[in-house]
């Protein structure tokens, strides 16, 4: 690094930034000191990734000037960033599958010796930023088959690996459950200690006020509000990131039925064993536990998706014979999954394109599906769910929010028996949450039986009738609502070597 990194702060002034005549960010003014941690906060489109992307010299500015330490900053690329100690982590996971896990923390920087790659180095490197990061995983081995909360933990051992003075965190608690995220938390505070200035950009509020000694919001484009400190009322961040009010949140589902839709019997695969439980019509149930407990294995399996070893699955009182999605889909049962980026939504193609995809066969009339099919049915899937943006576009250029809705959008143009909810509302602001919620709650009351898997226990406990707890492949209880408390839903998602035999 040279002398430009040795500044104690990196100052943006009047930052603007245009696409097309439209701008994305107007006049922004932001500081990142060393030793402290900026919480950035705005719904998804305010110009967050756009700010930062200035910042770490992926994107460049059309108007305004940055300064390290007085002296003028103005990266060329992402690599001309990090040799003035500028890094971002994204909330993208961007790995080469094929590549150990050390390689792809020192891709591009391998460390040699005598002309060639020093693996024994690059090994021990790794191994002690995984260390401190808490994670548990083989330097050696490739990223493939590592799940997702494993790979965004390797993506930051790769920024952290570089010692930077300034640090952008954009999401990393995205694809994060509890435990994951407080080592997040807890290697920021040590890098906030040891002199680095931190950026950390989330939709968890509660993240920005227990890490966060500054926050500002960001809203169109402009900066609207900043606060000193991160003792803010979190309602006044909310009203500064949409704003209006939204709606009370912590409000009862709907009613349900007595009659049963789902019954999960004894389902049992490599990963997991002995589930039991069930779903009634209009009921909301939520699956808990900690990253790696097998939430998203169960109900992969419950979807077609994966395989399983042994158990029945029974949908209104028939047996399903489920060994692809098809025949889940067949069966009633539909699944919305956790990355809509790479399992869900072909992000080339239009809003309307991706939401008749699994249903063209009953959708065409003459053996083809016509463009007025797709017209209709996107127009009447985005009047339902109230998806904004430009939808003959392709759908990559939505804002996550909406991209969440076209998501949905795809498994309700035909209503399920069953829907599955694989973290329903990961990446998204708190507006597109609420309507998320609303979604949720309205299909509920029409009489849909509802899974719902979320690594934010808040959301488990805010949507759910019932809380089922998965701990190690196991099910180790299920919780009414009034029994579902934060303390004892954690309490049954710690391992302990047998599973509850209870189960309601």
């Amino acid at each position: 690094m040279d002398d430009l990194s040795t500044g104690d702060t990196l100052l943006a002034t009047g930052l603007s930034k245009q696409y097309g005549g439209v701008f994305v960010l107007t006049g922004v003014d932001f500081t990142i000191n060393r030793g402290r941690v900026t919480g950035l906060i705005g719904e998804n489109g305010a110009g967050k990734s756009t700010l930062s992307s200035i910042i770490a010299g992926i994107k460049r500015p059309d108007g305004g000037a940055m300064t390290i330490g007085g002296h003028p900053y103005r990266p060329a690329d992402p690599l001309d960033a990090l040799s003035r100690g500028v890094a971002i982590i994204h909330q993208e996971i961007k790995m080469i599958p094929e590549l150990s896990v050390a390689e792809n923390i020192f891709l591009g920087r391998m460390p040699t010796r005598r002309g060639a790659v020093d693996y024994p180095s690059m090994y021990e490197q790794a191994g002690t930023v995984l260390r401190e990061l808490g994670v548990r995983v083989d330097p050696r081995r490739p990223v493939a088959g590592l799940v997702t909360a494993t790979q965004q933990e390797i993506e930051i051992a790769r920024a952290i690996v570089r010692r930077p003075s300034f640090i952008i965190f954009d999401e990393p608690s995205a694809t994060l459950g509890s435990k994951e995220t407080e080592r997040v938390l807890e290697q920021i505070e040590h890098m906030r200690a040891n002199g680095s200035g931190v950026v950390y950009i989330s939709h968890r509020l509660d993240e920005i006020a227990r890490i966060a000694d500054d926050i500002v919001c960001l809203r169109d484009g402009r900066k609207v509000a900043q606060w000193a400190g991160a003792d803010v009322d979190r309602n006044e961040m909310i009203h500064a990131m949409v704003g209006r009010e939204l709606a009370q949140r912590d409000i009862d589902p709907p009613a349900h039925d007595d009659d049963v839709v789902l019954e999960v019997r004894g389902l049992s695969s490599e990963r997991f064993a002995d589930i039991d439980f069930h779903v009634r019509r209009g009921e909301i149930v939520g699956l808990s536990g900690l990253v790696g407990a097998g939430r998203t294995e169960i109900v992969r399996a419950l979807s077609g998706a994966d395989k399983c070893t042994r158990g029945e699955v029974v949908v209104d009182g028939q047996i399903a014979r489920i060994h692809s999605v098809r025949d889940a889909i067949r069966s009633g049962i539909v699944m919305v999954p956790e990355d809509r980026k790479t399992q869900g939504l072909n992000l080339d193609r239009c809003a309307g394109e991706n939401m008749t995809l699994p249903w063209e066969r009953q959708l065409a009339k003459s053996g083809l599906i016509t463009y007025s099919v797709i017209r209709a049915t996107r127009d009447r899937m985005a009047r339902e769910l109230e998806i904004r943006g430009d939808l003959d576009a392709p759908a990559g250029l939505l804002s996550g929010g909406n991209q969440q809705k076209v998501l949905l959008g795809k498994w309700l143009v035909r209503t399920p028996k069953v829907l599955i909810l694989d973290e329903p509302t990961r990446g998204v602001d708190v507006g597109a949450k609420e309507a998320i919620y609303t979604i949720i709650r309205s299909l509920a009351a029409s009489g849909v039986a509802i899974i719902v898997v979320s690594s934010e226990l808040d959301e488990v406990l805010l949507l759910s009738h019932r809380v089922i707890v998965i701990a190690g492949g196991r099910q180790t209880g299920s919780l009414d609502r009034s029994e579902a408390t934060p303390e004892r839903v954690m309490q049954l998602s710690v391992p302990s070597g047998r599973a509850s035999t209870a189960h309601k």
